[in-house]
């Protein structure tokens, strides 16, 4: 890349370069709309994974607290029983 004086151009050069600088910005957003139309597709296909793993941890988490409550429970009983 060059460096240029922009007062040096003359209005044909100011003209193009602006048409380039125009036409690189709808590049650019062109770019940006295919970049998200395909992470959201990419989000909408994991999407249901995710949820089904999510219910899993529920599901599992819920099993882990009642084993807990299970083994203070019979902790207890068993604490109580040695005292007697």
């Amino acid at each position: 890349a060059q460096a240029v004086n922009i007062t040096e151009l003359t209005l044909q050069q100011l003209e193009l370069l602006k048409g380039q600088l125009d036409q690189s910005a709808g590049d650019a957003k062109d770019f940006f709309k295919r970049k998200i139309d395909f992470l959201t597709k990419q989000m909408e296909k994991i999407q249901p994974a995710l949820q089904e793993k999510h219910t899993m941890k529920q599901a599992v988490m819920e099993m882990m607290s009642q084993k807990i409550q299970q083994l203070t429970a019979l902790g207890a009983t068993q604490a109580g029983t040695a005292k007697a």
